[in-house]
């Protein structure tokens, strides 16, 4: 892609209103523009970063044994209040009347909606276990939308839900979903906790939270820095520093983002809507669940809490919305234009995601740009190229600098990918 052709409306300074780090470089590098309070656009670079995070996602969660799907967004009332929560949940959810007369609501989550799936259409023990999973945007009516996609009235979501014969085989599931969920938010470059929660109006026995250490999260745990054990405070509990119950050092308080938060949610939704299965004797057993979810659009600004600079955001390269910027100084000197276009052309041949920064622009604002919106490995070719015929290559999370000779640069950067 050439930037001179790209959608990238990048800003100076920070704009007004965007309180957290990861809000203002999100607005400032392009990657969204809101359209009300709490509501969203995904520009072009913002919507490579958000498909990156789901290919990791998919990547993960289809090796472990789960089987993608799309619900509804459009769910009818009478399901939550089979379980009661169109009540547990209140003002939050958004509903509506449509011409119809049916009661109907904007999915805020779909445990419901996949239980009543799963009873239409599971029957026997020789169907279960049962992983599936969808990424879908959700609708919540916020009180106070915050913090950009942190705190959104529209989000994108991966929801799984397990089902199995019995209290063994959830055991089983939650682990491996507990697996897949370390191997996800390390791959996005995150330092995180797992921390067990309170499972508030999702119901059941058990449930881990997973949160990313950030100055702007809203929720406070308590971190021990000699064994790495963190834990939350219940609802209604204020925060407090405690001594660690596993090493006895006193813990710190830390501000944290929550990105996931998986339940063993026992029978609580099968029970309430009828979802049962025949076993061996041909007894009729209800379905034991669970359920996994993951705020793909809230990850994005907790991987830039997390790594950024004082320049703009380092994306951590499997998230890099492109994993290489090639940046000539000058774009009238033909030399120099040439040497670019042509090792554009070698990557895109080699598949490898690049924006070539085309504009007839002075360097200072092509490096300045190049910094703000992260792109894992810069590529320059200027003086250094006009004197010794050698690009100059920067890593962004390190800012190392090094010069590779032209007939080398393409292997370089692929040894650095």
């Amino acid at each position: 892609m050439f930037w001179s052709k790209s959608f990238i409306p990048t800003l100076k300074e920070n704009p007004e209103g965007a309180e957290s780090m990861a809000h203002q470089l999100m607005l400032r590098a392009g990657l969204i523009r809101m359209l009300m309070a709490g509501v969203y656009t995904y520009m072009p670079l913002g919507l490579k970063v958000l498909n990156n995070i789901e290919e990791i996602i998919r990547e993960e969660l289809n090796q472990a044994g789960a089987q993608e799907l799309l619900l509804p967004a459009l769910q009818p009332l009478e399901l939550w209040k089979k379980t009661g929560r169109d009540e547990l949940i209140g003002e939050v959810m958004i509903r509506f009347t449509d011409r119809r007369n049916r009661k109907i609501a904007l999915g805020p989550t779909h445990e419901e909606v996949i239980t009543e799936l799963v009873k239409d259409n599971v029957s026997s023990y020789r169907q279960l276990p049962l992983v599936l999973y969808q990424i879908q945007t959700k609708f919540r009516d916020e009180i106070r939308p915050r913090f950009g996609v942190v705190r959104a009235c529209e989000f994108i979501m991966k929801d799984a839900y397990s089902f199995d014969r019995d209290s063994e085989g959830l055991d089983k599931n939650y682990q491996t979903m507990f697996g897949a969920y370390n191997s996800i938010f390390k791959r996005c470059g995150l330092n995180f906790y797992s921390i067990q929660a309170d499972s508030g109006v999702m119901g059941g026995d058990e449930s881990c939270e997973f949160m990313v250490p950030a100055p702007s999260g809203e929720d406070v745990v308590n971190h021990c820095k000699a064994c790495g054990f963190a834990q939350g405070f219940k609802e209604g509990e204020g925060a407090k520093q405690a001594d660690c119950p596993k090493c006895k050092n006193k813990m710190e308080l830390v501000n944290t983002v929550e990105v996931g938060h998986i339940f063993k949610l026992g029978k609580k939704y099968s029970e309430s809507l009828g979802a049962r299965f025949l076993d061996e004797k041909g007894v009729l057993q209800t379905i034991i669940m669970g359920c996994y979810g993951i705020g793909v659009s809230r990850l994005i600004a907790a991987i830039i809490e997390q790594n950024h600079d004082k320049f703009g955001i380092i994306w951590p390269k499997e998230i890099s919305p492109y994993k290489v910027i090639i940046t000539s100084v000058d774009a009238t000197q033909e030399k120099i234009r040439q040497a670019a276009q042509d090792i554009y052309d070698e990557l895109n041949k080699e598949n490898i995601p690049v924006i070539f920064d085309d504009r007839d622009e002075r360097a200072g604002v092509k490096f300045k740009d190049a910094d703000l919106i992260g792109v894992y490995l810069q590529v320059v070719i200027g003086k250094e190229f006009l004197e010794k015929g050698c690009f100059e290559l920067k890593l962004r999370s390190s800012n190392e600098k090094m010069l590779v000779r032209q007939p080398d640069v393409l292997n370089k950067i692929k040894e650095l990918l």
